[in-house]
């Protein structure tokens, strides 16, 4: 007879948790079917026209520019699903998803769009987010109060980042730890949570002001465009 101790060792995987992965592979089932209103709301504010007039990515290689419109709204979907990597974008392309949505692209095509943008590139999708942003706060509830008291809230930031290869990445603040620097600037209502007003990526080793300026004058044009009329700022470098 095997004692209580004895009987849970025997019940023990047998696998090591690196070795193990789990896939959604039914052909008949969505697993994010919360994705369908998402998008339709995304559509509804412009986000494939606004791609579609303002990012360009001429004289890109491998066609890599062909379609932003698509690869960019894949990419957001894939990120309302969870995803944090290009391979997890691959989430868009299980189950059912296909027939719920035309123009997926491979994780390995988004890859490549993603890696031929230039910094002029970041720009042009930059004022996308800008214009996109404004039309979802005309068409939600994302910034209750807007138009009484809102806050803008600058933070410089790290984010570690590992291997030697990495754009930008490298060793600042933080002895022997690289990072990239981003320079973050959010809106918020005493009402709301904070959305993303505008997004500068620097390196690691960028001083905390760099680019300030112009982000804090981007941020106010993008609350102003957002129905935001009063406004407070926050600062933390």
């Amino acid at each position: 007879m095997s004692t209580e101790s004895e009987y849970i060792r025997e019940m023990q995987s047998s696998h090591a948790t690196s070795a193990v992965s789990a896939a959604f592979d039914e052909a008949n089932l969505v697993a994010y079917a919360g994705l369908v209103p998402v998008m339709r709301l995304a559509e509804r504010c412009g986000l494939a026209r606004l791609t579609a007039d303002k990012v360009k990515l001429r004289g890109a290689k491998n066609g890599a520019g062909a379609a932003a419109d698509a690869k960019v709204g894949s990419i957001v979907a894939g990120m309302a699903a969870g995803a944090d990597s290009i391979d997890d974008l691959d989430v868009l392309r299980h189950g059912a998803m296909p027939l719920l949505f035309a123009g997926i692209r491979a994780p390995s095509t988004l890859g490549t769009f993603l890696r031929s943008f230039t910094h002029g590139h970041a720009l042009q999708l930059h004022a996308v987010h800008r214009q996109f942003l404004a039309a979802l706060a005309a068409n939600t509830p994302l910034l209750p109060g807007a138009g009484e008291k809102a806050f803008i809230d600058v933070d410089s930031t790290h984010k570690r980042v590992y291997g030697r290869t990495k754009q930008g990445g490298e060793y600042g603040r933080f002895k022997g730890i690289r990072t990239l620097h981003p320079l973050l600037a959010t809106i918020c209502t005493p009402t709301s949570r904070p959305v993303i007003a505008t997004v500068r990526m620097r390196r690691g080793k960028a001083a905390d002001s760099r680019g300030a300026p112009k982000l804090v004058s981007e941020a106010l044009t993008t609350a102003r465009e957002a129905g935001c009329t009063v406004l407070q700022s926050h600062f933390v470098m």
